[in-house]
């Protein structure tokens, strides 16, 4: 339809369907944006997490450093 013949009301009506459509499909990229950042974000947390239950688990593992216990003298 040409714009001459259409009502102004009907022009308003379609101005704020394309502005509605252009937010929303801002919107949603903003919020897949988002979602991206979050699951990079995870991953990086629990690689550092794994590390450390892996630096831990090691050290427990480790014997102890230092001096060397004495033995306790047993009763006879």
């Amino acid at each position: 339809m040409d714009t001459k013949s259409r009502s102004p009301r009907s022009l308003a009506l379609q101005e704020r369907k394309r502005l509605a459509a252009e937010e929303g499909a801002k919107a949603m990229a903003e919020y897949a944006a988002d979602a991206i950042a979050a699951r990079k974000n995870m991953a990086r947390l629990r690689a550092l997490r794994l590390a450390q239950e892996s630096e831990s688990a090691a050290a427990a593992r480790a014997p102890l450093a230092g001096k060397p216990r004495k033995q306790a003298k047993r009763a006879r």
